[in-house]
C-alpha cells in the first residue's frame, strides 16, 4: 500500500530496497562505478529538462514577439480597401460631383464598417456630462445648459475595446 508521504509506488520500493540490500553486498569500487553512472544519468537528464525549459521560454518569446509584431494585422486588412476605394475617387476624371459624392459616402461607410470589425468605437458626447477620461474641454461657454455640459463637439474621439485612443475635444457650458 502506497504511503501518502512517499510519492513511490510499492514497486519502486522493492526495487530500491532491493539495490539497497544488493548495494551492500558490493565492493566499494562496484557501488561507487554504480552510483557515478546514476549520477551521470541524473545530470543528463538535468541538462535535457534545463534545455527543453530554455526551448520553450525562446518560443514563448517568440510567439509573443510576433503576437506585438502582427497585432494590427487585422486593422490592415480592413482597411486597405477604404484606401483603395479613395484612391480610386481621386483618379475618376469624370468630374461628376454627386457621383464622386456617393463614392466617398459608400468609403466613409466601408471605414465606419471596419472601425466597428476591429472595435473602435467613437465618443460623440454632445449633450453629455464632461467626463474627464473621455473628454477634452478646449474651452467654455454661456449656455442655458447644465454647467460642465457638452454644448459643442469639436473633434470627436475614439476608444478602443473600451480604451480611450483620443478624447473627444469638447466646448462646455459654464455657469452664467
Amino acid at each position: 500500500m502506497q504511503d501518502n508521504q512517499n510519492p513511490l509506488s510499492e514497486e519502486q520500493l522493492d526495487e530500491a530496497v532491493a539495490a539497497e540490500a544488493s548495494a551492500s553486498e558490493q565492493s566499494p569500487e562496484a557501488r561507487i562505478a554504480a552510483l557515478e553512472a546514476e549520477l551521470s544519468e541524473s545530470k543528463d537528464q538535468f541538462l535535457r529538462s534545463r534545455a527543453e525549459m530554455e526551448n520553450q521560454r525562446r518560443r514563448a518569446a517568440e510567439d509573443v514577439a510576433n503576437a506585438h509584431k502582427f497585432a494590427i494585422n487585422k486593422l490592415v486588412l480592413e482597411l486597405l480597401p477604404v484606401k483603395d476605394s479613395l484612391e480610386m475617387a481621386l483618379a475618376d476624371q469624370s468630374g461628376q460631383f454627386d457621383n464622386l459624392k456617393f463614392g466617398v459616402d459608400l468609403t466613409l461607410k466601408q471605414l465606419l464598417a471596419a472601425f466597428e470589425k476591429v472595435q473602435i468605437k467613437e465618443i460623440n458626447p454632445m449633450g453629455e456630462a464632461l467626463d474627464p477620461h473621455r473628454h477634452q474641454a478646449i474651452s467654455m461657454e454661456e449656455s442655458d445648459a447644465e454647467p460642465n455640459t457638452v454644448i459643442r463637439v469639436m473633434q470627436k474621439g475614439y476608444t478602443l475595446a473600451e480604451r480611450v485612443v483620443r478624447p473627444a475635444m469638447v466646448v462646455v457650458a459654464k455657469a452664467k
